[in-house]
């Protein structure tokens, strides 16, 4: 029997069918978005700076500090948006009306100071990528930077689903950008699955490993998340259900795409600079080195992902600052006077001539310590029956929340104590 026979026997399916699947797939993309939006604060420019510091100081060494990172990011991130899907009410704005007001105010100025040092590593991000593709000077770069985070800042009144389709796009970008010069960089496979499975820590090491777990598991989006998933709930408790089981999935594949992206990093990064003897000690160094070692192009697409990144997260930062500055004390200051203050560190950095790498690295360090003042009144509202009813936390989820909480109060504890001996 000839081919095209035995295909026409073959039964097709019915069409109900296919209209069904076709409503299954609308139902589950109705859902993604709030999680690839968080996701960018996962691969923000500071993650450019803790991943190739990593990378090319201890090889593959602290790659499993992106693995470990990416499952608490899974964790909190999941349990932020039961909590706004379960409520309708946004962490800091429980945070208002549960804690006293001191607990407030200290809570509002860790988050702050946490949104500052973000805003810093997306700032000078998008400014060196335009510095390193274009050739713009700092200043002009500066400039152009911040008028294009403003013009990012209003596209949000045209809805939340067109920041998430802009957002998705430079991901795509970063994504496609990394995973590329992975490939070619050629790197030693054997050594990445290894270092992936073994833990492996010295006191060198400890301050950029900090870094890197500041950098991958972000304070401000767990307070956005909460805001993000509100558009699509209903108060209907089954509905309820099924939002919290697609929110699921949608973090599930927006962290593993950022996983995939920091762990690409500082896979790039051990196998170009480690392995040729190179400490890479700045954003442009690595851009400039990568030109001989990989050619125009991988350097070209470095540069690509770093404002790419920028000027995504920038957008991510200044939603996370509505909703803190609203919900903890009540503030209301508008996006345009928010915006100019918290570029002013980053411009005062450019002016005074501060490695900006260095400045990545050391603001992602702040916001490992601003974490726990994150997670603990997450954990705290999401355990509360008479705040979360039927989504109240589980016992294996607060074993595990308090589980992360306490390893990364050790981890910045242990710092603190190599610091001033005079060790790290």
């Amino acid at each position: 029997m000839k081919e095209s026979e035995i295909s026409r026997t073959l039964p097709l399916p019915p069409l109900a069918d296919t209209e069904k699947l076709t409503e299954k797939a609308k139902g589950f993309l109705k859902y993604l978005g709030p999680a690839f939006i968080v996701s960018v604060a996962y691969m923000d420019p500071g993650n450019f700076g803790t991943n190739i510091s990593g990378g090319s100081q201890f090889a593959y060494n602290l790659i499993w500090v992106i693995l470990w990172s990416n499952i608490m990011a899974i964790f909190v991130q999941i349990l932020s948006a039961k909590l706004g899907i379960a409520t309708g009410i946004n962490l800091p704005d429980h945070c208002g009306h549960l804690f006293s007001r001191p607990v407030n105010w200290g809570l509002w100025s860790i988050a702050t100071v946490a949104a500052m040092a973000t805003d810093l590593a997306e700032f000078l991000g998008g400014v060196l990528g335009f510095y390193l593709l274009f050739n713009i000077p700092l200043v002009w770069s500066a400039l152009l930077t911040g008028s294009l985070t403003y013009g990012i800042c209003h596209i949000q009144k045209y809805g939340q689903k067109v920041v998430e389709r802009i957002i998705t796009v430079m991901i795509a970008v970063i994504s496609l950008a990394y995973v590329w010069e992975m490939f070619i960089a050629k790197p030693d496979w054997i050594q990445v699955g290894y270092h992936l499975a073994v833990p492996m820590l010295t006191p060198d090491s400890l301050f950029v490993a900090v870094g890197m777990l500041g950098a991958t598991v972000m304070p401000h989006v767990i307070y956005l998340h909460s805001h993000l998933v509100q558009p699509r709930r209903t108060s209907n408790i089954a509905d309820c259900q099924h939002h919290l089981k697609m929110a699921k999935i949608d973090v599930f594949i927006a962290m593993n795409v950022a996983f995939v992206i920091n762990a690409a990093m500082v896979i790039v990064s051990a196998a170009v600079f480690n392995g040729n003897g190179l400490d890479i000690d700045s954003i442009e160094g690595a851009y400039l080195t990568l030109q001989p070692l990989m050619g125009n192009m991988a350097a070209g697409a470095f540069g690509l992902a770093l404002l790419a990144s920028g000027l995504s997260s920038s957008t991510v930062g200044t939603m996370a600052g509505e909703v803190i500055l609203n919900g903890f004390v009540g503030f209301d200051i508008p996006i345009s006077a928010r915006r100019l203050i918290t570029m002013l560190p980053g411009m005062g950095i450019l002016l005074a001539g501060v490695n900006p790498m260095e400045a990545l690295v050391y603001s992602q360090v702040i916001l490992s310590f601003a974490l726990p003042a994150a997670i603990i009144p997450l954990m705290v509202v999401t355990n509360n029956a008479k705040i979360m009813g039927n989504f109240k936390n589980k016992l294996v989820t607060n074993t595990f929340g308090w589980l992360i909480v306490s390893l990364i109060l050790a981890m910045n504890i242990v710092l603190l104590y190599f610091t001033f001996t005079g060790q790290a």
